[in-house]
Formats: structure tokens, C-alpha cells, sequence
């Protein structure tokens, strides 16, 4: 895959500049500042039973191939640091999937191209001429980005000596199509065409295209698949493999996965997949129907000639419900009858709420239709800056400023999000290798509070050679700020009360010339309130006692969806409905229908579509080829692009989840693809586990099995009879300083759930810290867990696999504790086993 400095098309652009919301994190590194001087593999953060290079970047894998006796794992890798760039293949072997072996680079970037995704397949025949009949060639088919003009391409390596070493095909590309958004080959051997089949994606058209080849060097193409499910971001990492239905080799169905970014469940990065058939020529995915959403008490369906009683204020939701499409507004869609709410009355620039008259909550969900801009809502109010065209009386020196504000990304760079309005700092022009700096006039300071947007890279002020932004008194620098590695900008304040009425001015600093070598920066305003993140919403929220205690966006589309709030809290108060535009940029404008009480929630999309995982950190999931006893592994990159450059970990950054052996399982009537870690975890098991004493828990948290099972690499096998309790689980990785990840059971949702807003280092980001959830019914009474936990990640299997969370989170190592809970009743506690894993470092 791609994501990196690398331009996408324009829609999804905007989609991912929306889902980077602002967050600041002043030290965030200090948990792991002593890195350097720790041993490889014993720092902080460090997995002790998942892969991860003993230094540098890590994202996706790749080439997951076996081959005499080795798993291989080749994963995309920058060997010159810990951020993403310079993309080539390292490499892993493995004999059982949880010891590994880094092996030298694989394949390593030039001058001329990048090596982005792809996979490995073993030419027993030799169908390429690269080996012999009796030394079979391993063939690696990879993405080749061309740095001079971003084509993405399809290309060839082997190898004749077990990977050891590899030569790039003297006749590449294989296939090229004169795209920058066609990439990630998946090839495998089909038997009844005795040919090569590739599926690849057309990332930006939300397309996987399949191709046939005799040779793996002339391709055909065959069929192509999508646009389906979740279409919120680019199509990634695509993979294709047959798995029979519960076990029964005469019930086979194909799963098409397809990771996509962003949009995914949980936000962000997330893999997705489709169960259907192919027969050598096209896949066809199953039909699951159309939606009917639980019926209710529509409380407003903006079907009348005007609002009713709904108050407008601004101009922006004009006299009345819209048609549909407003003039120069892309298609609208997905709204009910002949009108809906639509906030884009002369364009994105107008502004306005609209609110519902009071009514008393009766029904436990209001469900409703939204699409428009994804501007949540967050509490504050930013000024803008640098959206007039120039600087205006601010001065810059040396040329990374240009003569002008940027209005976003630059070429070259990975997507900047974050900034409001038009225009933005951004020392990204002409790359990394510019410097220079940008003043302010000189300003007295008479309010409490410097608040700004910043992003960029993560150089202080008092390093040698900083990206920061910095506030200077008789030209000396009394406070600064710098970025996170991460191209979105967050908010940020200085408090600077003890400076009233000082002459200060403001300074961006870019004197930076290596990697992230360059500052963002934007709305810099002083003020008598800190700000709070994203102050120019788009939204719809409920409101009981003056509060907004219920809150949805859109997704940057025309096309409405729908959502649902819990109001289960709320039975018997007064509320109200708000629609807020308070946006004039891009996608600023929001869509709403079909408001209806209802007693079940209504599924968006997103809810409907198939997920492999509805973790935060689970994405470019894909599996192995020419496994032994033809089972089917599978392998995700364990991080968020929402903040994979970010994440407080060094010298090394990115981590692959536990391998998965993956079944189709016919689960509550419906078929899914379910997973279970790989048995040879089991393999890290020590003796003698701490088991829990069964009984009761009523409204408590407590140690699980006493101080034996607290640690930070655990396998917990738990089993739990719900009773009245409305959530009850496990709280892992808990300590005195109320550090805790929850993992838990939500009975009023039928949800399995993991919590960790409190599980340690959580400010890095503010897309970083929240729930993930996923559906869960309980089977014969019971609700049964699996959890995996590491010094850096969680990952929970519920039921037979069919719900699966996996979330990075980064504790305290003194957080170490077990507890089981129990929130609002009772819950019986049938057996819990916590066995402690044993190190694959050593």
C-alpha cells in the first residue's frame, strides 16, 4: 500500500484530511526516552510474543509465503528510520508462526522506484524460467511506485535460494495501467485453470480487478469486483482464498478481504471482507438483502413544506426541507420521501443550526439518517489565519515558507489534515531539504492563552536543528511547541498568564533538513478561554439538560447513512435535536432524515458490512500461501494510519498482530469468517496458570486470581453467564494510577467492547484514546473470551472468533494488573485461566 507521501485522489483526500482530529501530547516520547540505551527487545513498549524489527518503520505485510519447512514474512520496512518512507521488503522466517527470525533487507528501494505491497507464491514449475524444475524460483510480485511520476505498477523479484537473497525481473513492470492508485497484488496458484491468478486493487475506485497468467510475467485481465460494503476510503491489500463452511470440504465459499483506509469500523484503518463465490474468472459476493431499519415513532421526517416546529438560525438550512440536491451540490442520496435537511443553501460557506422543539425521551434508541462534512463535535472556538492569500506583516526568511500560505498538501507529502479554513504554514515545499523561519509583528499579550493548530515533525525548539513554533519575549524563546511525526495538526495551547502585558512575537522554525524535517501550522490566536478541538463542526446532537450528550458527523459524502443514539440513559427527560453547521470550508454542510424513536437500533453501512476485525489496529490483513495441511493463516499490521507515525515506541515503529488461522463458521444462522489465535501460541504457555475462583460478582471490581496473574504477557481464557449486570469483563494491564484496558461485555447492546481511554499513553493523538465494539450474542447462555495480552497491545476473541478486537495500548510497566468486574448487577463468573507467555525475544 501506499499511504505515506504519496497524493491520492482528490475525494479521498479530503476523506482522510476529516479523520485526523486534533489532540496534543507535549511529551509523548518520554515513556521511551531512554530507548537507546536499552537492550534490542527489552524497551518499554516492546512485544515480547508479536513480531517486530529490531529498529525502524514497519507497516504491512507481505509475501507471506511457506516454503520448505520456513513462514515467510516480508513486511513493507524503511530501512533509513522510524517513520514511513523509502519503503522496501524486510523479512522474517518462522517455523511455527510465533518465533521469528529477522532476516537481511529483502528487497530495497532505489533511486527510480519504492517497493510497496504485495505477495510470494513458490514456482514449483518454474513457469517463469527463473529457477529449475528442481530449485523452484520463490516469486515475489510487488507494487512498484515510481518516484518521478507516483505510476503504480506491477512487478517481479525471485529468489533461488529460499529468499536469501533476490534480482529484481529485468522485465518489469508485468503490468502497468497508468495508474497511481493500482496496487497490492495478492498471487496464487489456481488449479483448475492451471494458471496464476492475481487480485490487485484499483484502490481509489473502490475496485479489486483480477488477472490470469501462465507465466507470471504476461497477464490477462479477467473481472473486476466493487464498488460494495464500506467505500469510505481506499481499497488496500486485497486477498482472495476459499475456506469450506463449517468444516464440510463438499460447502466451499470464497472470502474476498479488503483492507481499507480510512472508513473502517472502528475509524480509521480496518479489514473488511466478503464471502461469496469465484469461479475462475469473476467473484460474486453473496446478497445479504436490503436494509429494512426497526420501526418506531418517526419524530421528524422533513416531508412538510417548512420545519414544523424546528427553529433555524443563520442561512444555512434555508425557508424549509430540501428536494434533495441543492445547486452545485454533488448528487445527494439515501434520504427518505421528498425531503431532508440540507445545510447547503448557497454553498458550504453558509452557516446555521436547526433545533428541534423539546420532547421527553421514551424510546431507548433515536435513530436518523446523516451524510454532509465529518466535523465532529468538539467543544472550543478557533479564530482563523493564513487564509488570505499571504502573510500579510509577518516575515520569512530562506525559502521553506514560499510567498504564500499552502491551502493543504504539498507534492510529495502524506496527507496534511487538521488545518481550518483556506490556508495553512507548511514548510513542506520542495520537500524537507528547505528551511527557514516565519515572524510575527510584535503584539502585546493580554489574554491567558496562545492557542494554535500544529503538526509537522517532532524537532524541539531546543534541539539542533528544530521544526517548532515558538513565542518569543526580548527575543528570547519562553515557550515552543513542535509536531508528532504526523502530517495532521492538532490543537495545542500555552498558557501565558505570567507574561501579561510582555511584547512578545510568534515564530515558525523550520531549520530542519532530514526526515519530518518540516512544520505545519495554523489558527494561531490568543485568548481568555484554552481552546478545544474542532470548534467548526457539522454535526447532530442531542441535547438533555443543556448538554450535547449525543453526537454524529458525516463521512464527507452526499450519500446519507444511517445512525443510531443510545437514549437508554435519558428515558423520562426532556431533549432536543440540533443540527450544526458551523463550517465554511470543504464539506462543510450537513444532511440529516428520517429522525424516528425506535426500540433497536438502526445499522449504518458500516455495521452491515463483514469486518475480521473491529479493532482500532488491525489492518492490511493478509495470509499465507502453500501452508501445510492447506490451512489459512492470516497476518494484519497492528496500528492506525489515523496515528501510525505517532505511536510513542523506539527505535523501532509498527508491530504485525498474532498470526490467526481463519474458518468459515456458521454463526447465530449466517455464515462468517471467524479466527483463533495460532495454536502455537499455546506453545508460550508457562506452568502452573493462576485460575480464578468461580462465583458471583456483583457490582465490583476486584484481582481476578491474586497477584499470580497480573503480568504483561498473558494468554486469559475466561467464560461468563450474564445474569442482571448490564456490562461485566476483565480489566487487564490495571494500576494504582487508575491505568486499566477494559474488556467487557455490554448485555444492553449485545456488544463485546474494549475501553481504553485509560489504558496509558492516550494523548499522542486524539483519534487514539475510545471504545471499540463489536457484535456479540451469547452462545448457551455463556459469553466466552480469549485475550492476548502483550506489553503493547490486546487482542480479544469472543465466542468461536466471530468478534474480534485488536487495540494497541501503552501502559505503565507497573501496570500490571487482573481484575474482574462487574457494572449495575450481577454476573456469574464460570472459569477464568491466565496462563503467563514466555518471551520469543530471548
Amino acid at each position: 500500500m501506499n499511504s505515506g507521501r504519496v497524493s491520492r485522489h482528490a475525494r479521498v483526500r479530503m476523506t482522510a484530511a476529516a479523520a485526523a482530529v486534533c489532540a496534543l501530547s507535549a511529551a509523548l516520547l518520554a515513556p521511551q526516552a531512554a530507548a537507546a540505551d536499552t537492550p534490542p527487545y527489552s524497551e518499554t513498549y516492546r512485544p515480547q510474543f508479536h513480531f517486530t524489527p529490531e529498529k525502524n518503520w514497519m507497516n504491512d505485510p507481505n509475501g507471506l509465503v511457506y516454503y520448505k519447512g520456513e513462514y515467510h514474512l516480508f513486511y513493507q520496512y524503511n530501512p533509513d528510520g522510524n517513520s514511513w518512507g523509502d519503503m522496501s521488503w524486510g523479512h522474517a522466517v518462522s517455523t511455527d508462526l510465533v518465533h521469528w527470525q529477522q532476516l537481511p533487507l529483502a528487497l530495497s528501494h532505489d533511486d527510480k522506484e519504492m517497493v510497496f505491497s504485495g505477495s510470494a507464491v513458490v514456482d514449483e514449475n518454474n513457469t517463469t524460467g527463473f529457477g529449475t524444475k528442481k530449485n523452484p524460483p520463490m516469486v515475489a510480485i510487488y507494487t512498484s511506485h515510481n518516484k518521478t511520476t507516483g505510476i503504480q505498477s506491477q512487478a517481479l523479484a525471485y529468489s533461488t535460494d529460499r529468499g536469501r537473497t533476490w534480482t529484481k525481473y529485468q522485465g518489469n513492470p508485468v503490468i502497468d495501467i497508468g495508474s497511481r492508485d493500482f496496487r497490492d497484488p495478492k498471487v496464487q496458484w489456481y488449479a483448475p485453470t492451471k494458471s496464476w491468478l492475481m487480485t490487485v486493487s484499483l484502490s481509489a475506485e473502490h475496485k479489486v480487478r483480477f488477472y490470469s497468467s501462465k507465466n507470471l510475467k504476461d497477464w490477462t485481465q479477467l473481472s473486476e469486483f466493487g464498488p460494495a460494503g464500506a467505500t469510505g476510503g481506499v481499497w488496500e491489500c486485497p486477498d482472495l482464498f476459499p475456506l469450506a463452511v463449517d468444516g464440510d470440504a463438499n460447502n466451499i465459499k470464497w472470502v474476498l478481504v479488503v483492507n481499507i483506509n480510512p472508513g473502517g469500523i472502528a475509524g480509521g484503518s480496518a479489514a473488511q471482507y466478503f464471502i461469496g463465490d469465484f469461479d475462475g474468472t469473476k467473484f460474486t459476493a453473496e446478497n445479504n438483502g436490503t436494509y429494512t431499519p426497526p420501526a418506531g415513532a418517526v419524530v421528524q421526517d422533513f416531508e412538510g413544506t417548512d420545519f414544523g416546529g424546528w427553529t433555524a438560525t443563520g442561512t444555512a438550512f434555508g425557508p424549509g426541507p430540501a428536494a434533495g440536491t441543492l445547486d452545485e451540490q454533488q448528487t445527494v442520496s439515501g434520504f427518505d420521501g421528498k425531503g431532508l435537511a440540507n445545510s447547503f443553501h448557497s454553498g458550504d460557506a453558509t452557516t446555521g443550526t436547526l433545533t428541534s422543539p423539546s420532547f421527553t425521551v421514551n424510546s431507548p434508541y433515536l435513530n436518523f439518517k446523516i451524510g454532509g462534512g465529518r466535523h465532529p463535535h468538539l467543544p472550543g472556538n478557533l479564530l482563523a489565519d493564513f487564509d488570505i492569500g499571504s502573510y500579510g506583516d509577518w516575515t520569512t526568511t530562506g525559502d521553506a515558507f514560499g510567498p504564500a500560505p499552502a491551502t493543504g498538501t504539498l507534492p510529495g507529502q502524506q496527507q496534511v489534515s487538521g488545518f481550518q479554513g483556506s490556508g495553512l504554514a507548511n514548510t513542506f515545499l520542495n520537500g524537507d531539504a528547505t528551511t527557514g523561519t516565519l515572524t510575527s509583528p510584535e503584539f502585546t499579550i493580554d489574554k491567558r492563552y496562545v492557542n494554535f493548530l500544529i503538526g509537522g515533525g517532532n524537532h524541539p525548539a531546543d534541539s539542533p536543528h528544530p521544526t517548532a513554533l515558538e513565542l518569543l519575549v526580548d527575543g528570547q524563546v519562553v515557550r515552543s511547541a513542535t509536531g508528532k511525526d504526523a502530517e495532521a495538526l492538532e490543537t495545542a495551547s500555552w498558557d501565558v498568564h505570567d507574561l501579561a502585558g510582555e511584547k512578545a512575537q510568534i515564530r515558525v522554525v523550520d531549520d530542519n533538513t532530514g526526515g519530518w524535517g518540516h512544520i505545519n501550522a495554523d489558527q494561531i490566536v490568543m485568548s481568555d478561554t484554552q481552546a478545544q478541538p474542532g470548534a467548526q463542526e457539522t454535526a447532530v446532537n442531542l441535547i438533555v439538560d443543556g448538554q450535547v450528550v449525543r453526537s454524529a458527523t458525516g463521512s464527507d459524502s452526499e450519500m446519507l447513512d444511517w445512525v443510531s443514539f443510545s437514549t437508554r440513559p435519558y428515558l423520562g427527560k426532556k431533549a432536543q435535536i440540533q443540527l450544526v453547521d458551523m463550517n465554511t470550508g470543504g464539506w462543510g454542510h450537513i444532511l440529516a432524515d428520517q429522525f424516528t424513536a425506535a426500540g433497536s437500533p438502526a445499522l449504518s453501512v458500516l455495521q452491515r458490512a463483514n469486518w475480521a476485525d473491529y479493532g482500532k489496529d488491525y489492518y492490511a490483513a493478509v495470509s499465507w500461501e502453500n501452508t501445510p495441511g492447506g490451512k489459512r493463516y492470516m497476518i494484519g499490521w497492528m496500528n492506525n494510519w489515523d496515528y501510525a507515525g505517532a505511536v510513542p515506541t523506539s527505535p523501532w515503529r509498527g508491530a504485525q498482530s498474532i498470526p490467526r488461522q481463519m474458518t468459515l463458521r456458521t454463526v447465530d444462522g449466517r455464515v462468517q469468517l471467524t479466527s483463533e489465535p495460532v495454536s502455537s501460541v499455546k506453545s508460550l504457555r508457562q506452568s502452573s496458570p493462576a485460575t480464578a475462583t468461580a462465583g458471583i460478582v456483583t457490582n465490583t471490581s476486584k484481582a481476578l486470581a491474586g497477584p499470580a496473574a497480573d503480568g504483561e504477557a498473558l494468554d486469559i481464557e475466561a467464560a461468563f453467564s450474564p445474569m442482571d449486570a448490564e456490562r461485566f469483563g476483565l480489566k487487564v494491564r490495571s494500576g494504582t494510577s487508575g491505568e486499566e484496558t477494559v474488556i467487557g461485555y455490554d448485555t444492553t447492546t449485545q456488544e463485546l467492547y474494549v475501553d481504553r481511554t485509560h489504558s496509558g499513553a492516550v494523548d499522542f493523538n486524539s483519534t487514539f484514546p475510545g471504545i471499540q465494539t463489536a457484535p456479540l450474542k451469547a452462545a448457551n447462555g455463556k459469553i466466552k473470551f480469549r485475550i492476548l495480552v502483550d506489553r503493547s497491545s490486546v487482542e480479544v476473541f469472543g465466542g468461536s472468533g466471530e468478534a474480534v478486537i485488536t487495540d494497541q495500548i501503552f501502559p505503565d510497566p507497573a501496570s500490571r494488573g487482573v481484575q474482574v468486574f462487574a457494572e449495575n448487577g450481577s454476573v456469574k463468573l464460570d472459569k477464568a485461566t491466565v496462563w503467563h507467555l514466555n518471551s520469543t525475544q530471548n
